[in-house]
């Protein structure tokens, strides 16, 4: 079925870009992408997507023509991640852990307490040394990644359980990506780990099916879980960035120059994007504690730390993920004392 709906949606947009260059009289040169992703127009990261395209369009003097399709319009993060192997579409924006089937490496960001801060995240994953560790990775599966998009930190949030240390996880039904080390991290914090789709959880949540999700601010006001979850936990216990991948083929058959505006354009874009993240954040937590009356907790994050080390330990010495999370601890190192000697 997935195969199917692929080859649908690939006619589907070859027709209509036959259509758009008509209408639009498209220059010879000129090159339409594509690029889809399951996030609202609403949300931070869409319209970061918006500005890198725009200044994609702008440096290439619309040469390189990007045509965005939000919300799932084309499919699931699965799916979408298939069309761009297929080159059905050029690009897609994913959560690193949907990545992890495709190439172990991306795993190492599920792994709690990863990195110190989130300005130290950010700092590390601007590096070009750790993108190329990462984003290097799934050549053979079709597609590189170009950027990477802050997606906050995530925390803890339920329907009415409070939780002060990891022990008041016990049996708690904690939605997960569906991710073999997504399962893993909530397991190690002391919950019930329980894998669906990030759209079904608005309504497991009412239902009861789950008792808890975790994920960052914005998902209680740009997905209303503020509606049926009345408490968020800072227990900031991941940093699971957003990479924006490419086909490889595509990619391939961009010019040098061509590869630089794209470069130049996704970089600034992921810049950009860090004040418009802070921003909506800042505006999620005012809407979220005065219009559905979330309440925000402080956690004894000292317990979730002791909790996750046996999970910690095999990250760090798994053959997959051993060398990234070496790099990781190096370049944060780096900036420690680039820090200290100013």
């Amino acid at each position: 079925m997935g195969k199917f709906l692929i080859l649908i949606v690939s006619v589907l947009i070859i027709l209509a870009g036959c259509s758009n260059s008509k209408a639009n009289g498209t220059a010879e040169g000129t090159k339409e992408l594509v690029l889809a992703h399951n996030q609202p127009t609403n949300h931070p990261v869409h319209k970061s997507l918006v500005d890198f395209k725009e200044r994609l369009e702008k440096k290439s003097n619309g040469r390189l023509k990007l045509k965005i399709y939000a919300n799932g319009q084309l499919g699931s993060e699965r799916e979408v991640i298939e069309m761009t192997q297929t080159n059905a579409i050029q690009f897609t924006k994913v959560s690193a852990s949907a990545l992890e089937s495709f190439s172990e490496s991306y795993s190492l960001f599920s792994m709690p307490y990863l990195f110190k801060s989130p300005k130290s995240y950010r700092a590390i994953m601007k590096k070009p040394e750790i993108q190329k560790a990462f984003f290097n990775t799934t050549e053979d599966n079709g597609f590189i990644g170009i950027t990477y998009y802050d997606a906050g930190v995530r925390n803890m949030y339920t329907k009415d359980r409070i939780i002060k240390t990891n022990a008041d996880m016990k049996g708690l039904k904690t939605r997960v990506q569906p991710s073999k080390t997504s399962v893993q991290m909530i397991d190690a914090l002391g919950g019930t780990p329980t894998p669906m789709s990030f759209s079904e959880v608005y309504t497991a949540l009412q239902s009861g099916i789950i008792d808890a999700a975790e994920n960052n601010e914005t998902a209680l006001t740009d997905n209303k879980h503020g509606e049926v979850a009345k408490h968020y936990f800072y227990t900031e216990h991941a940093m699971v960035p957003d990479i924006l991948i490419m086909n490889k083929d595509a990619y391939d058959q961009l010019t040098n120059q061509e590869k630089k505006w794209l470069k130049e354009a996704a970089e600034e874009s992921t810049v950009s994007h860090e004040k418009r993240w802070d921003k909506q954040v800042k505006k999620a937590i005012e809407t979220a504690k005065e219009d559905m009356d979330v309440e925000f907790h402080e956690v004894n994050k000292a317990s979730f730390l002791k909790a996750v080390k046996p999970l910690q330990e095999q990250f760090k010495n798994n053959k997959e993920t051993k060398e990234q999370y070496e790099l990781i601890k190096e370049v944060e190192k780096n900036e420690q004392n680039k820090k200290f000697n100013r």
